[in-house]
């Protein structure tokens, strides 16, 4: 991961100096690797990314007494860390993301500019929400395609490429993922404000209304038809998974962090998979 690295690089309690991009599990502190806990422990600046994803509230009031102090950072300072690079370049600097860290754009950003300036960049993977969405679906991975992130909307603006990839996926008889949107505004400045089951639902109805008028569906089945399996605060106390049409699934709003994966075919396998997970009225 040093590639370009410059020739002096000053070491903090063992930990050498660079830019740490450190994963910290899907949201239940007790799932980050000790490997996470002890870097960060001994980073001397310690960076909380809080717009991709989100550390609830009660693991962030824990997260001190585990790593020590820590800072907020939003999308401002990721996609324009001048500071953080600067800070960087003489002490060990780590930046705790929720989740899996290389999964957002933005991250995979940090590693070039830091490759530009001769800045040590060094990744702590963490469990990702994403792998246990498709492992406690109760389908197989094999059989997963593209995964899809719903967007709010934006003003009078609607984007309907998400309903296009999973009707492709169907028609593959591929498995989707579908995550749902943190931030209605686009900016990732403001505290993020997780999409609820019946918003995704009723987006995906709108997208497939839309393509209705346009005459570019590629299946005619309306959305609140299909099957869909609704996973909730997923690597928390209180994950909940359950299945059902998602007509049914919209009316589940208990929870805080939402994703959604919609069938394709179902094996006999993964036919009683899903009958397991049904919605108990």
């Amino acid at each position: 991961m040093g590639e370009g690295v410059a020739g002096f690089r000053m070491t903090v309690g063992n930990v050498l100096s660079g830019l740490w991009l450190i994963g910290i599990g899907p949201g239940n502190l007790q799932q980050m690797t000790l490997e996470a806990k002890e870097i960060a422990t001994k980073c001397s600046k310690r960076y909380l990314e809080g717009y991709t994803a989100i550390l609830p509230k009660d693991q962030e009031n824990e997260l001190e007494n585990i790593i020590g102090v820590w800072k907020k950072v939003m999308r401002e300072e990721i996609e324009n860390p001048r500071e953080i690079l600067d800070e960087a370049k003489k002490e060990a600097v780590c930046i705790l993301v929720v989740g899996d860290p290389m999964q957002a754009t933005t991250h995979v950003d940090l590693e070039m500019y830091c490759h530009d300036e001769g800045i040590d960049f060094n990744i702590i993977p963490g469990l990702s929400a994403t792998s246990l969405a498709v492992s406690m679906s109760g389908l197989q991975s094999y059989k997963f395609g593209r995964q899809v992130t719903l967007p709010y909307a934006y003003g009078n603006y609607l984007a309907t490429s998400p309903l296009k990839l999973i009707q492709k996926n169907k028609m593959n008889n591929l498995h989707t993922l579908v995550l749902f949107d943190l931030d209605p505004s686009g900016m990732g400045v403001e505290t993020p404000q997780p999409m609820m089951p019946s918003e995704a639902i009723k987006i995906l109805q709108k997208m497939y209304e839309k393509l209705s008028n346009e005459e570019e569906l590629l299946d005619v089945e309306s959305p609140l038809t299909w099957d869909g399996i609704l996973l909730s605060d997923l690597g928390t106390k209180e994950q909940r998974i359950t299945s059902g049409s998602l007509n049914e699934l919209s009316t589940q709003d208990v929870g805080v962090i939402h994703c959604m994966v919609i069938p394709a075919n179902f094996s006999e396998m993964e036919k009683e998979a899903f009958n397991r997970r049904r919605m108990v009225e």
